[in-house]
């Protein structure tokens, strides 16, 4: 039996003085973690108990689609650059030299090593499916540790990979893993949401992020009350309302006007008195790439202008531009900007130069038209020219675009693509994240296996990662209160507390000893809080540390009654002693 007074539980009156958000606060204060250096945090008895709890219901899921590995969190530099994500993760990766002065570096996920394994082992068709997971420490050298466990730089992480010989395979897998996550989610008690995501760095075509709503998130997602759809920001879509159209000027055809000093997008349209709907806004971007197909340049590093042209009242989602364009960009210097425009900022537009009319063609700038513009008319912009702009310019009649992309974040409020309904948008923190990979590390990494036919393929891949610290935090952020928190009682450290008001009345302790003794053997997880305390005490402790379910033991145990408090909802209820463990078997929906 476990006895408060035998335990190391120091709960704190104060949360520190950088705790920001919810489960922060309360995770310090219940004595479940302690801060050892930035972004690295100590599990106490507590926080424990709760990670083990979580880690086991992640293990249990994932033991019935796929396999667990443990692997090792030290890696060579060289496995990193035979995937190419060595130079791509950039200051994120932790780096370190043996005593040979040989290159290491701490995984932050292990597509390398799994894959390395694949190369070595897998020979067949015949040996695929393969499911390989794995739970265990990753590494990422945040520039900003932050909000306790949610940025962190030594982190818990379940991470499993997927190899099969086709697409179709890989649909399999890719469900497989989105059942057991939601089977998860849920056996841990948290209200989340399944959102469509972009890959980011991991590559990889579709994904899913299974995130929960709280203000201490630091991604936005996109969601519709009316219907299922919902997704990142950086991915999410919506209806726009139709706008009219200018009526051309003069003979229709592109035409200056003279702008003096206006350059933003509010100036030139209250200045030529239009809405910003009627207006373009040009965003001058470079991607500083490395080429792969030329044999005369691959390596090289090389610079190409990306010109965005957006509708004046919208914002550039740079996810969905990096998507577009498969590289990284940044904004024009002014030297680059007179080159290719010849004009000072604030007057461009796409006039009157040679665009690129394919994305593959290195030798011309792009210009990339955002879908909204799309059919519209008599638009305004720039006119490459200071003090000008130019009006009645049509997309594909006055210019011609490299192509035409979902470039433009979503607001709150628009319409949403599948019904119509008014979006919301809400900050979330994200528990999971499953990727459809496709040939990325395969064809890296020279993974080949032979198929029905005797030839070499290359095994299609996916990734799945759920973060463990995130769970217990998450469920922290979704459960607390002015006095503390509480956990579903399948992660929680234990599932009730027993808090006998006055451990020197020989009834009272003996009836609570006699209650934890119970209920430990029909299968509870108890703690008896045996210390000599004020009951005050005792309650505000209870109610700080996560505990789900309470049972106060007082006077009334010569009328052999205690009171049960449902700590979720302060709800008290009498319950006989005699009926205690078939209480809490119908209150947690076991069987008895």
């Amino acid at each position: 039996m476990h006895r408060w007074s035998e335990l190391f539980i120091p709960t704190l009156r104060e949360a520190p003085a950088d705790a920001e958000v919810a489960s922060h606060k309360f995770l310090v204060r219940a004595g479940y973690i302690r801060q050892l250096a930035a972004g690295i945090y100590s599990y106490l008895f507590l926080g424990n108990r709760s990670f083990n709890k979580v880690s086991a219901i992640v293990r249990q899921e994932m033991d019935r689609i796929g396999q667990e590995f443990y692997l090792p969190a030290l890696h060579p530099r060289e496995l990193w650059e035979a995937s190419g994500r060595y130079a791509i993760m950039g200051e994120n990766l932790f780096r370190l030299k043996d005593r040979k002065g040989t290159d290491m570096c701490l995984g932050m996920t292990e597509e390398e090593v799994m894959t390395s394994i694949a190369l070595k082992e897998l020979r067949s068709y015949k040996q695929l499916p393969q499911i390989w997971y794995q739970i265990a420490p990753k590494f990422r050298d945040e520039p900003r540790p932050r909000s306790g466990l949610l940025r962190v730089r030594q982190f818990m992480m379940k991470d499993s990979y997927s190899f099969d010989i086709d697409a179709a395979g890989l649909d399999v897998s890719y469900k497989k893993h989105y059942g057991a996550y939601c089977a998860i989610f849920d056996r841990c008690g948290l209200k989340y949401m399944v959102v469509e995501a972009d890959s980011g760095a991991m590559g990889g075509k579709e994904s899913h992020e299974f995130m929960v709503r709280t203000n201490a998130g630091e991604d936005l997602i996109v969601s519709c009350d009316a219907c299922d759809y919902a997704a990142n920001l950086e991915k999410a879509t919506s209806k726009l309302e139709a706008v009219e159209d200018l009526k051309p000027e003069g003979d229709g055809n592109p035409l200056e006007v003279h702008t003096p000093g206006q350059k933003t997008i509010e100036e030139v349209a209250k200045f030529l008195g239009v809405s910003p709907k009627n207006k373009i806004k040009t965003l001058a971007l470079m991607a500083d790439e490395v080429a792969s197909d030329n044999k005369d340049t691959k390596g090289k590093k090389h610079s190409r202008a990306i010109i965005v042209l957006l509708r004046g009242d919208h914002q550039l989602n740079e996810a969905k531009l990096n998507g577009t364009v498969a590289a990284a960009t940044r904004p024009m210097e002014e030297a680059e900007i007179r080159a290719l425009f010849k004009s000072p900022a604030g007057y461009l537009g796409p006039m009157g130069i040679d665009w690129s009319r394919d994305l593959n063609d290195v030798a011309k700038p792009v210009l990339l038209v955002d879908k909204a513009l799309e059919g519209r008319a008599n638009l305004i912009a720039g006119a490459n020219k200071e003090d000008y702009h130019v009006k009645n310019l049509t997309p594909g009649k006055d210019f011609h675009p490299t192509a035409y992309a979902d470039l433009r974040s979503v607001t709150a409020g628009e319409a949403c693509p599948n019904c119509g309904k008014p979006l919301r948008i809400d900050t979330a923190v994200e528990i999971g994240h499953i990727f459809k990979l496709g040939y990325r590390y395969s064809d890296s990494m020279g993974l080949r296996v032979l198929d029905k036919n005797g030839k070499e393929v290359m095994p299609i891949m996916g990734c799945y990662g759920i973060g463990i610290e995130r769970i217990l935090t998450a469920a922290v952020e979704q459960g607390n209160d002015e006095n503390g928190f509480w956990l579903p009682p399948s992660i929680a450290p234990f599932e009730v507390v027993i808090a006998p008001v006055n451990v020197k009345d020989e009834a009272v302790s003996k009836a609570a000893e006699d209650i934890a003794k119970r209920l430990e053997a029909a299968g509870f997880d108890v703690v008896l809080d045996d210390r000599d305390e004020r009951p005050g005490v005792k309650f505000k402790d209870a109610d700080l540390v996560g505990i789900p379910f309470r049972i106060t033991v007082g006077k009334r145990v010569t009328e052999g009654t205690v009171e049960v408090v449902i700590r979720s909802t302060r709800e008290v209820r009498d319950v006989t002693i005699s009926a205690i463990v078939d209480h809490f078997h119908h209150l947690l929906g076991r069987a008895g």
